[in-house]
């Protein structure tokens, strides 16, 4: 059920809200850039690196996982999506808390997004860093020397423009993409023919003849959703993007629209194939899928191409993460809710103190590579996946207060939707608060995460004392 556009008291183009932090960007994102945004929100480590743990887990059954989120997932940027055709901001979701909950509802925002994305940074430079030792030349390299490296190669070009950044997104989503498409050809090729690969051969029976759909219950399955959630992590990057591009009314719901098939083919088609192609338990955490099946093919140089890719998905992530945190800082550091610092451009338009900042905690996390090289990847995906809810549990909100605004009378829904709302943001709310309790539910590192929230909290209200006045202050200044 989606609602009747609005024709009584339309909000004057002059009261709609004004965020400092949307000044000064350039407009150099184009149709193809935001395009490739999306997919490559869609399409990143989670799935070219996760998957191989979360598949030895809970078996063929991670294909539902991917579904069940993925469409929770698209709820989300689709919410997104109605309030960037309301009113583009590079703030995204932080702008429109600001308009919808007040200073203290974009001040968590804007922090939660910040954790999401700085642990998610030490993930993908860890990521990188295995990927890399995959190939003997690197071998006896220190894996935070390999982390270090791709940190820097992805900041340096991240400070330059948007343009750069764009034009990379672009190219790392083209190879990702491609690289996907023909794994899945080759896949098909290979069930369609049960060519066999090790010693097995492929098509319903690797399913059936290792334990099923669930070899080890439902229960699993349920246990591997907050690292599916993170696979999802980046969907809401094209949102942030709107605020760089010229015309993002048409630009924007074609993107976003096909986020869903995408997630249909790319997510869950892929784990569909890699479970008919080898047992579940031919995969592992410490290996992408994807490599370990090109590597039993036996076929010379393929692992190693497919290695390269999944290396470009983890630099194309942390190539987004820079990027986002960058103008998401900015708009609160204009509003005294993050460092003054963080709001500084240089001569490309970009927000360097912001970017530099997050890649700050990139540095950190050299260092938890350094000391706890075998647990860094999993420790900073669950702490990332706990911000990931924050994020999207935010965008919701907003999506619901803009919704209810709506009903007043008091602002225009555009006619790009969230279909069913309310109801729409009230069940993805029920379910991010669900995968928090499968989180704690499923003991080690996630109950310690969870243990981890509260004082999550308590840093985010101390935080919030320390900054009010200079939010006052700056709040008054404005009006």
């Amino acid at each position: 059920m989606s609602d009747r556009t609005l024709t009584e008291a339309p909000a004057p183009a002059s009261s709609r809200h004004v965020d400092a932090g949307d000044e000064g960007y350039s407009k150099d994102l184009k149709s193809r850039h935001i395009n490739m945004i999306a997919i490559g929100g869609a399409i990143g480590t989670g799935l070219f690196l996760g998957a191989g743990g979360r598949l030895a887990g809970a078996g063929p059954s991670l294909a539902i996982a991917y579904a069940v989120c993925g469409v929770f997932a698209f709820f989300v940027v689709r919410a997104l999506g109605e309030l960037v055709l309301y009113r583009p901001s590079s703030g995204a979701f932080v702008s429109y808390a600001r308009e919808f909950m007040g200073e203290k509802g974009a001040y968590t925002a804007g922090w939660l997004y910040f954790l999401n994305w700085s642990t998610t940074t030490v993930a993908d430079i860890t990521a990188a860093a295995m990927f890399a030792h995959y190939w003997s030349a690197f071998t006896d390299v220190p894996q935070w020397v390999l982390a270090f490296i791709a940190l820097a190669i992805v900041l340096t070009a991240n400070l330059i423009s948007v343009k750069y950044f764009g034009e990379m997104e672009f190219w790392f989503s083209i190879v990702k993409v491609s690289a996907l498409v023909i794994f899945m050809v080759v896949a098909i090729y290979l069930v369609a023919t049960s060519h066999p690969i090790d010693g097995h051969t492929p098509g319903l029976a690797t399913i059936t003849d290792n334990g099923g759909l669930f070899p080890s219950g439902v229960i699993p399955m349920l246990m591997v959703v907050q690292g599916v959630v993170f696979a999802y992590a980046s969907v809401e990057l094209c949102g942030v993007a709107a605020g760089e591009t010229e015309n993002p009314e048409k630009i924007m719901p074609k993107a976003i629209n096909s986020i869903m098939w995408r997630v249909g083919v790319f997510y869950v088609g892929s784990v569909v194939l890699l479970a008919l192609l080898l047992p579940y338990t031919a995969y592992s955490a410490d290996q992408s899928p994807f490599v370990t099946v090109f590597d039993k093919l036996g076929i010379p140089g393929t692992a190693g191409i497919m290695n390269l890719v999944v290396l470009t998905a983890a630099l194309s992530s942390l190539n987004s993460g820079l990027y986002s945190t960058g103008r998401i800082l900015r708009s609160m550091a204009l509003s005294g809710s993050a460092p003054k610092f963080t709001g500084v451009m240089n001569k490309g338009k970009v927000p360097y103190g912001g970017v530099l900042f997050t890649a700050a905690f990139g540095v950190a996390g050299v260092g938890l590579n350094y000391w706890m090289p075998g647990e860094a990847f999993e420790i900073v995906l669950n702490l990332a996946s706990v911000g990931i809810l924050g994020t999207w549990g935010m965008v919701m909100l907003c999506s619901l207060f803009f919704w209810h605004r709506s009903k007043n009378g008091l602002v225009d829904r555009p006619s790009y939707r969230l279909p069913w709302a309310p109801y729409t943001q009230i069940v993805t709310l029920v379910f991010l608060a669900t995968v928090l309790v499968l989180m704690w539910s499923d003991g080690g590192v996630g109950r310690t995460t969870v243990m981890l929230v509260p004082v999550i909290a308590a840093a985010l209200v101390g935080g919030w004392f320390l900054v009010r006045g200079r939010v006052a202050a700056l709040s008054a200044s404005r009006d």
